[in-house]
């Protein structure tokens, strides 16, 4: 058991040598939206949805470091709210995605929600979400 436990101690000091991507490529265009959505958005979306990502010092300790800069590599691929190409995307159909995804409580995720609680969306948020998402 001794033996385990100090090859355990060798193994998460040395993948703290393994370096990740953690960088912010440049915003290109933001997706249009009214400010106070903007402002829900940033607060618990941006993370991992733009180019805009608060890489806090926990993101840096590995095995962490692994498991958030892949989230955000896959968020980033999914929708960027800061390389929002407007004319070939449909708005209206991402603004709907993003409410389904808001009220079924997939996104924010529940664990990105525990390490940043400003991530957890209120009910008011919702409703400012839900509005902004089915109005044209």
């Amino acid at each position: 058991m001794k033996k385990f436990f100090w090859f355990l101690i060798v193994v998460l000091i040395g993948i703290q040598f393994i370096s990740v991507e953690q960088s912010n490529p440049p915003v290109k265009e933001e997706m249009p939206m009214p400010p106070e959505v903007k402002n829900i958005l940033t607060r618990a979306c941006y993370d991992c949805h733009s180019n805009l990502t608060e890489w806090k010092w926990y993101s840096k300790i590995a095995p962490i470091s692994f498991l958030i800069s892949h989230d955000v590599k896959e968020g980033r691929a999914h929708l960027n709210f800061t390389e929002w190409d407007y004319y070939s995307m449909n708005e209206d159909k991402v603004r709907r995605e993003i409410w389904e995804e808001v009220l079924n409580e997939r996104m924010p995720p529940w664990s990105y929600r525990v390490i940043n609680p400003k991530g957890k969306l209120t009910d008011e948020d919702k409703a400012i979400i839900r509005n902004w998402s089915l109005t044209r």
